[in-house]
Parts: C-alpha cells; structure tokens; sequence
C-alpha cells in the first residue's frame, strides 16, 4: 500500500516556522476573514504560538512593542484587511521613529476578487496599504505569490533586525496564506539569512580617545542607540573607562537610565526635561568664575541629536574643542553638530575598541583629579531638580514631583518603566532616578498619547518575572485603557500609575505660556479639562484592581501593594494618583519656571 507523499507547508505555516526560528511565540492583533487561514493556523499550534487578541490595532502595535523593547525580539502584529491595518500603522510608526524591530502582517481579500468591491478590499477602494506602510517602514511588500513569500519575508526580517532596528509590513492575501510554494528548505537559524554590522575604524578609536584625554573638559552623551550596546558586561567595561579618566556622562532623554544615574560621574539627562547638573559642566564658569567658559570636548555615541536630545538645538551644547559623534547611520552624523571625527560603527564594537586602547593610555592624574573634584563640588553644591522643594514635599494635593520620588524609592531594581507621552515625560525624565537593571522606555520622537499604556502589557508579557509598570496621564489612558481589558483576559500582572489632573495640561500650561491672553491670567486654565471620567471605576469595569491615590502617604502603602499584587495574583492593578492640577513640568525657559512655581 503506498502513502501520499507529505504536503508542502502553507505560507501560513511557513511563516509561524520562521517566527519560531526568529524566537517569537507570542503574535497581537485583531483576527478577521482576511487573515483566516493565518488564524486557523495559529488555532491548530496553540500549543506553540499565543495569539493575544487585544482592544484595538494601535493598541496591539504598542503592546507588540513594549514586547520587543523587552525582549529584543520582534514584536508581530497580525491584523485583518482595511481598517485593521491603517489602525496599526501609528503603532508601526512609533516602533519605526524609536528604532524597535516591530513587524506588521495585515491580511487582504483573496486575489481572485480584486477590484470587484469586496469587504474591506484595499485595491478597489484605492487604500493601497503596502504603499502606506512602505512611506512609514523600513519595508513593506505584498505577497502576490507563495513562490515570493520566503523572499519578502526574509528581508522583512533582515530590515527590522538591521541597526538600528526598524518597522516592517506584509501584506499577505488569504488566498496566499493558504497555499504552498515549491517545497522549501527550513535554514536552522536566522543566521542562514541575516546578520548584523559589527566592525569599527581603529584609527576613528585613536583618534577619539586622543581627543579626549587631550581636553580639560571633556564629555560623553549617550543616546538610545546604546541602549542594547550597554547592557550587561560591556557597561562594566565602559563604567571602567569613565571611571578612569574622570569623564562625566550624560543620555539623552530617551536613553534615560542606560548609564547609572546615581554614579559619581552621571550628570543624568540632557535636552527635554534636563537634569540641572549638565548646564554647570557645559558652562562651568556659571559655577565658578575661576573655571572656562566653555567644557571642550563631546563624545556622541549613538544619538542622532534631534530637537528633544539638545534641548531644541541649544548651542550651550557646542564645545570650544572637537565633536566626535559615533552612529551606525552615515546620516545622522554631522546633522546637527560639527564634527572633528565622525564614525560609522556599531556602536557596542566601538565602545569595546575604546575601551581596550584605554587601559593601555596613560591618565593625566592631575586632570583626572580636577574634573573628579569639580563634579563633586558641582553635586555637592546644586541639586540636580529645578524644584527639589515640591520633590520633598508631603502636602495634599500630592505633586507630581513628590510622585516620582515615592516611585524612584518604592520601584524594584530591575522594573521596565513605560512613560507614555505629555507632562507624565517631563516628570518622569527630571523627578525619577533610575539605576540599571531598571530601563526606562520612552518614545519620545512621534510621542503618541496611549504608548506606554499599551507598551507595558508586552513588556510585562516579555519578561514575565520582571515588574512592568507605565507612567501615564489620564487623557492618555483614556485613550487606550481599553487594553487593561486585554491584560486581564490573558493574566498580565501590569501596573499603571495615572497621573489624574483631569485637563490636556500639556497642552494648557504651554498655551498658557506661549499665548497669554491679555487680562486673562487663567484663560487657559484648563481650557482642555477632559469631564472629570472616574478613571478608578473604568479600570475597575475593565478588570483591573484600582487605588486612589491622594497623598504621599497614600502612595508609599499603596504602590508597594500593587506591584506585589500584580505578580502574585497576575491582575492588572490601576493606581490612580489625584496630583496637583496646577503643578508645571521643568519645560520651560528659566522666568517661565519661577512665574509659575507650584
């Protein structure tokens, strides 16, 4: 008796296998008819893939982020035909501008009923949903064919896995998803078909550290792109670097938390939302008359300088000395700054190179000590907070200040920390003090409202054992708290503090600022109050436990029992923190801040 030869895979199946191999068994989205065969197919190996169904698109992008942000694997959105995919698209933008490895897999009507008006059919209604993610991705293809499918997925993977990592797109008709191509060979590992830049210019090395140990004041500033580079053993090493020179470091605002912030020589963060401490070593003269006017030497690793990280292009951040910026993207180098020495390297190989000609160079002990000192002195003398009175105070309403120094103390070493977008940013990126292994994840380029709301969730499902909790205002969380629906339907023990204010305060404080109406001090005061929602209750009807907080004392006992109960019960928990609505973030110029002092 003869058997049938085994059938060829489908697409559908070939794409979970080469998920599989890329590490990735957790897939978000929203199912519907034009990803029906990806779906059954996902149904037939549950035992092997999740398909965690979530609130809405954008949503699933953002939580497929915070996955990968975590994880660094890919994060993998599958949404259905037409409005399933243009609402992905703000969350693959977002995964895009932060450099996250995200791909989105929207499914379209079958081939045979193109331009005949089908439900949700993108062609004949002119929605030409490749062409729109491929103006905001890396990559985006339609699969016309299973012949292509292993082609255009690959490359999809080797574009989102590239440095910097970036957002990708398949189009994939449900026709083609349920047939086979010519029989295919699985590669064992993606290595069979990626890889990543690794090399870095020995002379650039030199070139850099001489450059360094040849100022009086020099400087490194970091940005996000270090992010991965840092983790782990090769911040040892460059802790060991900075350590034996005496050179501060500072991150930009998105980096926030990749170099210690409590470490002698950490000026913490520059541009949005900045540190006090990097203003003085920029200028020290504005210290100490006796010192330079100017610090004299920048060291840019991984950063591509824009508006946030420089404080809208600040041009304190010149030095009198040579600029040497590092970036894997020939593009950003020289943008903004000019340059003495520009490197196109991955950023970890240079980081490692650096620090090898480093221990062999020889440390000007005089100069070593006098920078040391002087950060000393600077730290000894200047708090780091423009409002270090409100970080320490008990008083009801509780500031937003005070907030973040109970959740600096209370947070577990190790927490993923969300920040969504509005004021929430500029208290967390001055008020918190964050420490490795904790990150700090923000996207501060397209900055959407409803991030870090969503984020968490993947976070929290990426690293399961690791505390996940987002910082958001409520007008964000109205935006996308639906997905607290999402975290427990499937058990994810997250953690919200809402920043409850009831006003687009953002937006109010800064018409305020920038366009008073005369004889009208309070004519925007919040003017964009948002009807005064019980966040609480809504948390509470979506299955989350909820926490009002009103007061200092109420945060301690509270966010130590909510993170606690988070893990334990694996339940989304909602703190809801009642601050002051008329407390201002550290954005803006020096007479802004005093006229407005809380």
């Amino acid at each position: 008796m003869s058997t049938a030869p085994p059938a060829s895979p489908t697409v559908a199946q070939l794409l979970l296998d080469y998920l599989a191999l890329e590490g990735v068994h957790t897939l978000f989205g929203i199912p519907g008819a034009a990803v029906a065969h990806i779906i059954t197919e996902l149904r037939a190996q549950r035992d092997r893939f999740a398909y965690v169904i979530c609130r809405h698109e954008t949503g699933a992008a953002y939580i497929a982020e915070g996955y990968a942000r975590v994880t660094g694997r890919p994060g993998v959105v599958l949404v259905t035909a037409g409005p399933g995919a243009t609402n992905a698209l703000t969350g693959a933008v977002n995964a895009q501008s932060s450099g996250f490895p995200l791909l989105t897999i929207s499914g379209e009507v079958p081939e045979a009923w193109f331009g005949k008006g089908y439900l949700q059919e993108g062609m004949d209604f002119t929605v030409d949903v490749e062409s729109i993610f491929r103006a905001a991705s890396r990559y985006s293809a339609f699969v016309a064919s299973p012949e292509s499918f292993v082609t255009l997925l690959t490359q999809a993977f080797r574009d989102a896995m590239s440095l910097p990592r970036r957002s990708v797109h398949l189009s994939i008709p449900d026709d083609v998803a349920g047939q086979s191509p010519s029989p295919v060979t699985l590669p064992s590992s993606p290595a069979a078909y990626r890889t990543e830049p690794d090399g870095v210019g020995a002379a650039k090395v030199r070139q850099t550290l001489d450059a360094l140990l040849g100022a009086r004041w020099p400087l490194v500033f970091i940005g996000s792109g270090t992010r991965e580079a840092l983790r782990g053993g090769r911040l040892e090493a460059f802790t060991e670097f900075v350590e034996r020179f005496a050179i501060p470091v500072m991150t930009t605002p998105d980096a926030k938390g990749v170099f210690p912030e409590t470490h002698p020589l950490s000026l913490r963060t520059f541009g949005m939302a900045a540190c006090e401490w990097p203003k003085y070593y920029l200028s020290p003269r504005a210290f100490d008359p006796a010192l330079p006017a100017r610090y004299d030497a920048l060291l840019v690793l991984a950063s591509s300088l824009g508006g946030f990280a420089t404080n809208k292009f600040d041009p304190a951040l010149v030095p009198a000395g040579p600029v040497i910026q590092v970036d894997l993207d020939q593009g950003a180098i020289g943008r903004n700054l000019p340059l003495a020495v520009g490197a196109v390297a991955e950023v970890g190989a240079f980081i490692d190179a650096l620090a090898e000609v480093g221990q062999s160079a020889r440390a000007d002990g005089e100069s070593v000590a006098r920078r040391a000192a002087f950060v000393a002195a600077l730290k000894a003398k200047q708090s780091p907070f423009f409002d270090p009175q409100n970080r320490d105070s008990d008083t009801i309403p509780i500031k937003p200040q005070a907030l973040m120094r109970c959740l600096t103390e209370q947070l577990p070493s190790g927490t993923n920390v969300f920040v969504d977008c509005a004021n929430c940013v500029g208290w967390s990126l001055h008020y918190l003090v964050v420490d490795p292994p904790t990150q700090v994840h923000t996207a501060l380029v397209m900055a959407p409202m409803g991030f870090g709301v969503g984020a968490v969730i993947g976070g929290k499902l990426g690293a399961p054992g690791v505390p996940a909790v987002c910082i958001t205002g409520d007008a964000a969380f109205l935006m996308h708290g639906n997905e607290v629906s999402t975290a427990a339907q499937y058990r994810v023990g997250a953690v919200w503090v809402v920043l409850n204010d009831d006003d687009l305060g953002m937006v109010s404080q800064g018409q305020g600022y920038f366009f008073p109406v005369p004889g009208e001090p309070d004519a925007w005061k919040h003017y964009y109050a948002i009807g005064q929602p019980d966040v609480a209750k809504i948390a509470e009807g979506l299955g989350a436990d909820a926490y009002p907080v009103r007061s200092v004392a109420d945060a301690r006992r509270i966010l130590p029992e909510a993170l606690a109960r988070a893990d334990r019960e694996r339940k989304p928990q909602v703190v809801v923190v009642h601050v002051d609505r008329d407390a201002m973030p550290p954005y803006y110029p020096p007479k802004s801040r005093a006229r407005h002092a809380t």
